[in-house]
């Protein structure tokens, strides 16, 4: 099997501004793959680029062997913005029943997919409650399980745990590594030092640009330093430049 991604020299603009900038990388299946930078680096455009919601403005994009955008992909992508995109009003399973649907999924397959979820992400209790009842991080856990619904084989999380507790977000990053196991491959941009290490690949991004690509070992080898922050502040190039939280 070939890459999940492939970007070859990979550019966005806005007007002006070039908010991804010749980016070229590529992430293998089966793999949870970190992006790293502070806010403003482009992690947030590159991501939704990858979704097919933004068009490269240069370069050439491939996700599961497709050009990018191309509908032909979206059922095998998953994507969790950073601001769930879900409707209060509605119970929880309202709210998967909708997005199912989108996705093809009818009847009892759509049920069993329910609760599967509800259960495997602590949900079950709140399942028939609206969402505007939902704490931050249940929002969180119920915008993963619209994401997760269908079984995508990418998986596209955009800053997924940001303000949630330690306990709840390491039990999120063990849904993530189970996810990985089972073949599915995972993009996730963070500027969380402690999550960075979790991944088994991590991309340095500031200024649109990707400074370096490696796993977090080889990266601290790569710069002699033995803290993640270090090593980036040490491949940008400006020590002093915070890149995120400790």
């Amino acid at each position: 099997m070939g890459a999940t991604i492939v970007a070859d020299e990979v550019s966005r603009t806005f007007g002006p501004v070039r908010a991804i900038d010749r980016l070229t990388l590529e992430i293998p299946p089966g793999v949870i793959y970190g992006l790293l930078g502070p806010s403003g680096s482009g992690k947030t455009t590159f991501l939704r680029m990858v979704v097919g919601a933004l068009r490269p403005t240069e370069g050439r994009l491939l996700v599961l062997g497709r050009t990018m955008p191309d509908r032909a992909v979206a059922g095998q992508i998953g994507y969790m913005p950073q601001t769930a995109a879900l409707y209060p009003d509605l119970t929880l399973r309202e709210n998967l029943a909708f997005f199912g649907r989108i996705y093809g999924l009818r009847g009892r397959k759509l049920e069993d997919r329910v609760e599967q979820l509800v259960h495997d992400l602590g949900l079950l209790g709140w399942v028939d409650q609206p969402l505007y009842r939902f704490s931050g991080g249940m929002l969180q856990r119920a915008s993963l399980a619209c994401a997760l619904l269908h079984q995508p084989e990418l998986l596209v999380l955009d800053e997924p745990t940001v303000g949630l507790d330690p306990v709840l977000r390491r039990s999120l990053w063990a849904h993530f590594r189970q996810l990985a196991e089972q073949g599915k491959t995972l993009l996730i941009s963070t500027h969380t030092m402690d999550e960075a290490d979790r991944c088994d690949l991590l991309g340095f991004l500031r200024g649109g640009r990707l400074l370096a690509s490696d796993t977090p070992a080889a990266l601290r080898l790569q710069t002699g330093q033995a803290d993640l922050e270090d090593a980036f502040l040490a491949l940008a190039g400006q020590p002093g430049i915070p890149v995120g939280e400790p």
